[in-house]
């Protein structure tokens, strides 16, 4: 009987000859370090992460990035919805062992790629080990497939959206110039820094009204941290309030290809050039990619 790995092998040789010329595609799979892991993430609602997700995956990838979009926001996936594609499969289908990782990924504008979340983090919570090993067996394919693999959380302090953070090799957090935005992003803050106070969080400002207004939340969230929670923490930059954003929404498009001009798509490709510039931190090889995500997230949730 045939293995799941086996399975896999064979999937693998059948589609080197179907995506010949794909940029994305198998072919270019070598020996190379663990895909990043990025978790896009917010104290609070509606401040705008996952459309941050979307176009910064297109920056990524212009970049010459291979990039995977993981939508993990269970509860309330949209990642589909802003880039007006509807999946044929989601992330359930591997945790029920219905499909393999190669079958449920979605191609995305501008080369990306992203896999739909499907429902419930507790689906994972509901498998024995020996099923918890061959999904993320499944899963490490990743690694080959993609650079960057950035994954958009859930909002929120709860323990599954916690569990996400803390799995990450880094951390995006997500506020707007709004104090309740800037207190819920302080909270999320300091729950991190009271599990791992070595954590990398970068930030990100979104909707300021002027660049004076981004620098000042920056500044002033970097220096609470370091004085009060002994956490470094590290601006990736900010994003302009611009009609062109709301325009893009409505038209189920991502501002960076319809309005690639715009304030908002320069800011977003300033963000993405300071994460690819980002020197590597001393982690080792191991501690990267999608396995050790994976193999961290599901240690935190049965915690």
């Amino acid at each position: 009987m045939m293995d799941q790995a086996e399975k896999l092998r064979q999937v693998i040789e059948e589609l080197k000859q179907k995506q010949l010329g794909n940029r994305m595609a198998l072919p270019a799979i070598v020996p190379k370090r663990s895909a990043r892991v990025i978790t896009v993430t917010s104290g609070k609602g509606g401040v705008g992460k996952t459309n941050i997700t979307i176009n910064l995956a297109i920056a990524l990838s212009e970049q010459g990035n291979r990039v995977v979009i993981l939508d993990a926001d269970f509860g309330l996936a949209n990642i589909d919805v802003l880039f007006g594609i509807v999946p044929q499969h989601t992330l359930l289908d591997v945790i029920k062992n219905r499909k393999n990782i190669l079958e449920i990924l979605t191609d995305g504008p501008s080369n990306t790629r992203f896999i739909s979340g499907g429902s419930g983090v507790e689906e994972l919570l509901k498998l024995d080990r020996h099923q918890i090993a061959r999904f993320i067996e499944n899963m490490a394919l990743l690694d080959k497939l993609a650079d960057i693999i950035i994954v958009d959380t859930g909002a929120g302090l709860s323990d599954s959206v916690m569990s996400f953070i803390m799995a990450a090799d880094e951390v995006l957090l997500v506020t707007t110039p709004e104090p309740t935005s800037i207190t819920d992003a302080y909270a999320l803050i300091k729950m991190v820094s009271n599990r791992d106070k070595t954590k990398s969080i970068r930030l990100v400002v979104n909707r300021a009204e002027t660049t004076t207004e981004a620098n000042d939340v920056l500044n002033k969230l970097v220096l609470v941290a370091d004085r009060f929670l002994g956490l470094k923490l590290e601006p990736a930059g900010y994003i302009l309030n611009d009609e062109a954003v709301a325009r893009a929404v409505k038209q189920q498009q991502p501002f960076m290809l319809i309005y690639p001009k715009s304030y908002a798509a320069r800011n977003i490709r300033e963000i993405s050039a300071k994460l690819v510039n980002k020197e590597d931190d001393g982690k080792t090889q191991q501690n990267y990619g999608i396995r050790g995500f994976l193999n961290r997230l599901v240690s935190f949730m049965r915690t």
